[in-house]
């Protein structure tokens, strides 16, 4: 019997608002099987895969353990997950193409 929507746990981002339902969170998708992600992380199959793929919708960051999507304006992967929020309170832990990286969006959002 599959799993109706209602029964899927929700995953949402804590910075932009996107929620949604996941069907697994760790490394390893069992529905992925050659897979193994570089992070703990919120995924779904591939809807648009015809082979059994899967999609990324966010992981957790490592410093304030928010919930948070793999959308640029939210967050970077540079070993771990970051907030940009905490991204932003720590730039000088991070090299310099993180900051010019923050500085472009930065630019963007104005």
């Amino acid at each position: 019997m599959s799993e109706t929507a209602a029964e899927k746990p929700m995953f949402t981002c804590s910075s932009c608002g996107f929620e949604c339902h996941f069907e697994y969170f760790g490394k390893k998708p069992p529905f992925s099987k050659s897979v193994v992600l570089l992070e703990d992380a919120y995924v779904i199959h591939d809807p648009f895969s015809p082979n059994s793929g899967h999609l990324t919708l966010g992981g957790q960051c490592c410093l304030c353990s928010t919930n948070i999507c793999v959308a640029q304006t939210c967050s970077i992967f540079y070993t771990k997950r970051f907030c940009i929020s905490c991204v932003e309170k720590n730039t000088e832990e991070f090299p310099d193409e993180i900051h010019k990286d923050l500085q472009r969006k930065d630019v963007s959002r104005s």
